[in-house]
């Protein structure tokens, strides 16, 4: 079953196109992540999904209920965390707790269980009279989280949950999000964070508006045919020199160190070693490495945006 499904989801604001014909099927129980640069389209996305904002173009199913013709029936089986604070900070835990069980229309006769349940899921027994403006970054995304809960949802959709906190805390959201996970929840999240993205059982890259892949890590990573050598060199000594390789797509920072990306067939490693060499640049080490998930990345972004083609107009290169 599907718990998420998109059919050319397009939405523009003025002539900006923020989601760009997107698709997208999440199955009942999967831990699915979209990530992508700021202003890919992440949390515009993840709001069309909720039914927050209508879609330009395109239908989105949630749980098999059109979000556009059954809002009532899509609330009662989504929970909804945005990227900013959005709790009321001039109330306490306790407060914002009852205000969202409220909301979701949770009957009296079961607050109080809820309650202590997930009190102790986010381990916010403590703070219960803190008021949550004085609570930290992640304590306030753990409330968040919790209020979300109060009506035991289906499906999580999470925009950005752990960004602005401390490592700490944001190891503990993602063992509250795998407790929830083992539970059956279906979670799609949005990050920047690559390390983030290789936890979920799905990955979509998103870039521009445009869902570029969508599969399982594993299975994005062995599927790039690209060679990917890593270069531990002076940095812009080596990109200068490496300029103009047939065969060499692209050549970026990765870190301390230098990913350059050749085509299948093309040129050779010993092609680039020349190159260093020829032009006196100190190498310590060069050798081919399997993908990151970041070189898929950015092989996906270059595919989907190449680079213009000469004017014609005349002119030295530079």
């Amino acid at each position: 079953m599907l718990a998420v499904n998109a059919r050319g989801l397009i939405k523009t604001f003025d002539r900006t196109i923020a989601v760009h014909g997107v698709d997208l099927e999440v199955e009942a129980g999967t831990l699915a992540g979209l990530i992508g640069p700021d202003g890919a389209g992440k949390s515009t996305l993840l709001r069309l999904l909720v039914g927050l904002l209508r879609p330009t173009q395109g239908r989105v199913e949630i749980a098999g209920f059109d979000t556009a013709g059954k809002p009532f029936e899509v609330k009662e089986r989504v929970g909804y965390m945005p990227q900013h604070f959005s709790l009321y900070g001039d109330l306490s835990v306790a407060e914002n707790m009852k205000f969202f069980a409220d909301l979701y229309g949770v009957k009296e006769a079961h607050f109080a269980a809820r309650k202590a349940d997930l009190l102790k899921f986010s381990a916010l027994g403590a703070f219960e009279d803190r008021l949550a403006r004085n609570l930290s970054g992640g304590m306030q995304k753990k409330l968040a989280l919790a209020c979300n809960l109060f009506h035991t949802p289906e499906i999580l959709l999470l925009d950005e949950p752990t960004t602005g906190v401390d490592p700490v805390s944001r190891q503990e959201l993602w063992r509250l999000l795998a407790e929830l996970h083992e539970q059956g929840v279906t979670i799609l999240m949005t990050t920047p964070y690559m390390d983030e993205a290789e936890r979920c059982e799905k990955v979509g890259f998103i870039h521009e508006g445009r869902i570029l892949a969508y599969d399982s890590p594993r299975h994005l990573t062995s599927g790039m045919r690209d060679e990917i050598a890593e270069l531990v060199a002076p940095l812009e000594p080596s990109l200068k020199a490496l300029k103009g390789i047939p065969g060499l797509k692209s050549v970026h920072p990765f870190g301390e160190t230098v990913h350059i990306v050749l085509e299948p067939g093309g040129a050779a490693l010993e092609t680039v070693r020349a190159r260093l060499e020829a032009a006196q640049i100190p190498v310590k080490s060069l050798a081919k490495i399997p993908p990151s998930f970041e070189d898929v990345f950015l092989a996906l972004a270059q595919k989907n945006n190449p680079p213009s083609p000469p004017s014609g107009k005349g002119g030295a290169e530079t």
